[in-house]
């Protein structure tokens, strides 16, 4: 028998492990989206009747409207700014040959393990000093600090499977450094670079503490108006919202595999 063969019945308890985990995170989404569509005024599982009336109250009110375009309009802009500075970081710290180049990435990657309500008030002081609270360019500013980790992390994994020598050849040929990643290197990191993007826009449409922080009025994003219509009143227009987030990550996470499928089959 081979010893590094372990029996199916030896692994049970790993797998119902791992089911109880998957139950504890896709249990509260089950519950969320059959309360969207509920026809009732409260927020109750399970729902009396069907309806399609949250979503209809939530396309018909314009602070809603106006919240989901703030927050996509900051997402979009969050993206363009965090990937091409987290690509070049990512860059930057796979070269190395300089000194401290592990207290660099551990400074590009502090957002994720300080914890944001810290950053959020950190950040609101800064702003309040440079009047910076309640603008579109606080806000992406904000939002590319807390998404640019995720670009790095992402871009970074490729270049390790990326052969650097490529880019060596084209500049001992006479190309420039800029070109010669923009011709070489880049294309072949292509798919990293695109889910590091599509994980920054995802980051940035769906934060809410340093939004509540630093954004109000018609500068409220959409996860920030979530928040105070929970605080101030309880319907079910919130479980639409919630529903359609939902459906948005999930199609985040399809893309990121269907644009990884292609590179393992290279």
């Amino acid at each position: 028998m081979n010893e590094d063969h372990v029996p199916a019945r030896r692994r049970l308890w790993l797998y119902l492990l791992g089911a109880l985990v998957i139950a504890f995170l896709v249990i509260p989404v089950l519950i969320v989206i059959p309360i969207s569509f509920s026809n009732s005024t409260l927020l109750e599982f399970p729902p009396r009747g069907y309806s399609l009336r949250w979503y209809r109250a939530l396309l018909g009110s314009v602070e809603w409207r106006d919240a989901a375009w703030m927050s996509l309009k900051i997402a979009v802009l969050t993206t363009v700014v965090a990937t091409p500075m987290g690509t070049a970081a990512a860059y930057g710290l796979h070269r190395g040959g300089f000194r401290f180049t592990g207290v660099l990435r551990m400074l590009v990657l502090a957002p994720l393990l300080v914890p944001v309500i810290l950053t959020a008030i950190g950040i609101f002081y800064l702003y309040a000093l440079l009047g910076l609270n309640n603008t579109i360019i606080g806000l992406v500013l904000a939002h590319a600090m807390l998404a640019l980790p995720f670009v790095v992390v992402s871009v970074g994994a490729g270049l390790r499977s990326y052969d650097m020598a490529q880019e060596r050849v084209a500049r001992s040929l006479g190309a420039t450094w800029f070109r010669a990643f923009r011709a070489i290197t880049l294309p072949q990191i292509r798919l990293p670079v695109l889910s590091g993007a599509l994980l920054a826009f995802i980051s940035s449409f769906d934060e809410v503490i340093v939004s509540f922080f630093i954004s109000g009025g018609e500068y409220s994003t959409l996860p920030r108006r979530m928040f105070n219509a929970l605080r101030d009143q309880i319907e079910p227009t919130i479980a639409a919202i919630s529903t359609i987030l939902i459906v948005l990550s999930v199609g985040t996470v399809v893309v990121l595999e269907m644009t990884r499928r292609p590179a393992r089959r290279e």
